[in-house]
């Protein structure tokens, strides 16, 4: 998947501009940005600011940690069991 040219505060920020206010056609003209660009990131990003959104990445951030070490034990979990029925 390509990645964004514009950072998640870059888009907090250009939404902020049309909650202020400013006619969502000349955001998306002023930033470069397509106008179903701009509503898809408003449904992700809609009410968030920035300490929320730091916030988002260190959950997001422990979530795939918890993933990974979920991971691993069911390995380990799957790989006990198959000893243990196993007949010598």
């Amino acid at each position: 998947m390509k990645s964004s040219k514009f950072s998640e505060l870059q888009i907090v920020t250009i939404l902020k501009l049309a909650e202020n206010g400013m006619p969502i056609t000349e955001v998306c003209r002023s930033n470069g940005v397509s106008s179903a660009t701009f509503y898809k990131w408003r449904a992700k990003y809609g009410a968030m600011d920035v300490s929320m959104l730091s916030k988002v990445k260190q959950l997001e951030a422990e979530n795939n940690s918890s993933k990974r070490m979920y991971a691993e034990l069911q390995l380990d979990h799957d790989v006990l069991k198959e000893v243990m029925t196993t007949k010598w």
